[in-house]
This record gives structure tokens, sequence and C-alpha cells, in this order.
């Protein structure tokens, strides 16, 4: 290991039953269980519980909208606890996390911790300094409990005020 990081990954002990891979095209179906299932169960601060702005964020996270993500240059990765889809996380080149939501069966036993790890490792391996995201109202706190900093006012992303946030990486 050459790094205090690497050193502390290596020794610590991984969540039980817990696998984050490379999503497919095959995982379209999970992937859209997970985001769906998030956004109605743990966004309420994003959405407010108003049909209508629910219906608009999770237009776009239909299988087939999905699958059209496969075709792009961002990267997906799908957490498994037990074999079950859990989590979801996305990356673009530029070094923007662009998704990332927890099953509520799934929340508060670190699989969004562990994914947004994994996110940041794979942005610091492909060269980059800083990683970006917008957070919305529902994981600001949970942002910033990972180091990241609100460095903008909110705008208008997600189909709802986002907060856009960086974090040096390394």
């Amino acid at each position: 290991m050459q790094n205090k990081r690497g050193i502390s990954q290596a020794f610590a002990r991984p969540l039980s039953g817990l696998e984050i891979r490379p999503a497919s095209v095959f995982d379209v179906f999970a992937m859209s269980q997970v985001l769906t299932a998030s956004v109605r169960g743990l966004c309420q601060a994003g959405h407010g519980c108003d049909p209508q702005r629910i219906d608009a964020w999770t237009a776009a996270m239909a299988p087939g909208q999905i699958r059209a993500w496969f075709g792009g240059a961002g990267r997906y990765w799908l957490a498994e606890r037990n074999g079950q889809a859990a989590a979801v996380g996305g990356l673009d080149p530029d070094g923007t996390v662009t998704l990332l939501y927890v099953a509520p069966s799934a929340a508060g036993q670190g699989t969004g911790s562990a994914l947004l790890a994994h996110l940041e490792a794979e942005l610091h391996s492909a060269g980059h300094s800083e990683g970006r995201l917008s957070a919305t109202r529902a994981a600001l706190g949970f942002c910033r409990k990972h180091g990241w900093r609100q460095v903008e006012a909110p705008a208008a992303s997600c189909c709802l005020p986002c907060i856009p946030m960086r974090k040096p990486l390394g």
C-alpha cells in the first residue's frame, strides 16, 4: 500500500454482504427499481411528496431511459447487499458524480457511504483531483458528512433545486 487511505481500506472490515460492481445494460430493471424507490421513499425534502414532481423526477429513471445511458460516456455501478440491488452510482468523465441513490431498505446501513467512497476512488484513479456533484436537499447532510462542500447557490437541476458541491480527492 502506498498511502494511508489504501492501508485503512485494506484492513477495514467490509460491510457484510455488500458488493459494488460495474453496472451493465442487463441491470437496468434493478437500477430503475432502486432509483425510483429512493426518490419516492427517501427524497421527501426534495419533492415534498408532490406527485407531479415525483413523476417528473422518476420519468427519467424508467428502464428504457436507463438503457440509453449506457450509450453515453458515463459509467455506472450497482451496490448489491446479499445479492439484492441496494444502491446505484454514476460518474461522468469530467469528474462529476451523477448518481448516488440508495434503496430505502438499505438506508442507514453504510451502503451509500461505501458507494460514495468507491465513486471518489474511481474519480481519483482517473486523475481527478476534485470531485463535483449536485446534491438534493435530502442528500445535503450526507454529502457534508463525507467532506463535500457547497460551492454555489442552489440551481435548478434534477427536476428540483440542487446544491452544487465539490470535494478535493486523494
